[in-house]
């Protein structure tokens, strides 16, 4: 019961379009612009840095309370439930006609929860690798990816296995959603990232 109540708790936190409405506030609709994804990396490309920053944060934020409310009610496995409910929630939102993102930064966001440690490396080689290829975009895609590696080292392979899992729920949904448009903004931008 415990496990449902904090997949349903996280589906509910996950389904506050942040980015949308850190875009509205700024006065961009992210569902008509570039691929019409309502994640964090459509508003990073639409806003810039500065005014995006909220929605990389809220994004995270979800999944972080999401796998803390879990926790709190039946452990680390129950965390996993929570991020995972986050993440679906983020994908088809309750609060936004069921048209979300693709999740990416709720993962990381329940990773500082379930796998911290790992996360915490994973932010430092992501950190570097943005500064050494001068690419924020570079530098998630080496941190999301290598969270898992970090993990399976840290932690040991039940628990890597259940984040793995967590990664192909965000690959589904990009083979789903197909491949993202790009944006005037995202043109001019040494690489584009990945949406979420």
């Amino acid at each position: 019961m415990e496990f449902v109540a904090a997949a349903i708790a996280g589906y509910l936190l996950g389904s506050v379009p942040v980015a949308l409405l850190v875009a509205r506030r700024h006065g961009v609709d992210l569902y008509s612009t570039s691929d019409g994804n309502p994640g964090a990396w459509n508003a990073l490309e639409q806003l810039g840095p500065r005014r995006a920053w909220p929605a990389f944060a809220g994004d995270g934020l979800k999944g972080t309370l999401a796998g803390v409310i879990g926790i709190a009610l039946a452990g680390p496995w129950a965390g996993y439930a929570g991020v995972a409910g986050a993440m679906l929630g983020h994908a088809f939102p309750l609060f936004a006609r069921l048209r979300g993102g693709k999740s990416v930064m709720t993962f990381v966001g329940g990773m500082f929860t379930l796998a911290p440690a790992a996360a915490l490396l994973a932010l430092a080689l992501g950190a570097g690798v943005s500064f050494a290829a001068r690419s924020f975009a570079w530098g998630v895609r080496a941190g999301v990816v290598a969270i898992v590696p970090a993990q399976l080292v840290l932690v040991g392979a039940q628990q890597t296995a259940v984040t793995g899992a967590l990664m192909c729920m965000i690959g589904a949904l990009f083979v789903l959603r197909g491949r993202p448009r790009t944006s005037a903004r995202a043109t001019s931008a040494p690489a584009a990232g990945p949406p979420e």
